[in-house]
Parts: C-alpha cells; structure tokens; sequence
C-alpha cells in the first residue's frame, strides 16, 4: 500500500495553503513603514535586496520617494 501523504509526482505536491498571497506591510521586518519587509515577504526574497534596490532606484529620475510614500498608505498592515 502506499501512503496517500507521499506523492508519486514531486511537482504536483504542494507544501503551501490553498490562500492566495496577499501583500501587506510588515510587522516584524521593518525599519520605516515595513513596505520593503511586506514586498519582500509577497516575492518571497531577503528584505535588504528589496532596500538596497529602492535606494540604488533613488539616483535614477522618477518619483520614487512618493511611490514609497503612496504605497505605506495603500498597502495594509499585517
């Protein structure tokens, strides 16, 4: 017999919850609003690669800064 817990196909087995990903601001990474915590939670990479984008996008022309801004607002808390 074999155990209904252990699939015969690795790649239709999954560890994850049937919820979809929601983004939130973080809680616990934060260091300002927890935008860069939250989006780095949703694209599930380290925070500091999140914050040294963002401030290596501060050299490039744009509105960076109120995009950051407009995102605390919108963006719940966890």
């Amino acid at each position: 017999m074999t155990d209904p817990a252990i699939s015969a196909d690795p790649y239709t087995a999954t560890a994850q919850s049937d919820q979809p990903k929601r983004l939130h601001r973080s809680t616990t990474d934060r260091m300002l609003g927890g935008v860069a915590g939250g989006l780095a939670e949703y694209f599930d990479v380290d925070s500091t690669w999140v914050r040294v984008a963002f401030v290596a996008s501060i050299v490039l022309p744009g509105p960076q800064l109120l995009l950051y801004l407009l995102l605390w607002l919108v963006i719940p808390q966890q």
